[in-house]
């Protein structure tokens, strides 16, 4: 735990070059995630006063954003993003038609599955109540 600790006060990029778009959207996504938790902080903190509302949040929205970049060069995690980044170049991305064809048939079987078991539900409901048991 030690060197991961280390690793975040580097101000270097670790393999600049590799993996930059899901480094970007990783840390995009973390970022996020942190300003809406640190905008509803500030709304719990909105009777304490200003510097509790805005200057707590805005202080740690800088650590953590901080914290957030560097976690995406880390090497363990980096190494991960760029594998995740070539893995993603390698597949083969339907065209707009073929997700349609692909689309419909999902949908279509999904309906007729449901119509299947509504009508079995239907058919041993009646029978059962028929017989008195349900």
């Amino acid at each position: 735990m030690g060197t991961f600790f280390r690793e975040l006060m580097h101000v270097r990029i670790y393999k600049r070059s590799q993996g930059r778009v899901t480094r970007q959207v990783t840390f995009a996504g973390i970022a996020l995630i942190v300003a809406l938790g640190l905008m509803r902080l500030s709304m719990i903190l909105a009777g304490k006063g200003l510097e509790w509302q805005f200057a707590l949040p805005g202080v740690l929205l800088a650590a953590l954003l901080w914290a957030s970049y560097r976690l995406v060069n880390v090497p363990g995690v980096a190494d991960f993003l760029i594998a995740v980044e070539a893995e993603m170049n390698k597949v083969s991305w339907p065209t707009r038609t073929e997700l349609f064809r692909a689309s419909m048939v999902v949908l279509i079987l999904i309906f007729s599955l449901g119509a299947i078991l509504a009508t079995y539900d239907l058919l041993w409901g009646t029978l059962l109540h028929g017989l008195g048991i349900r």
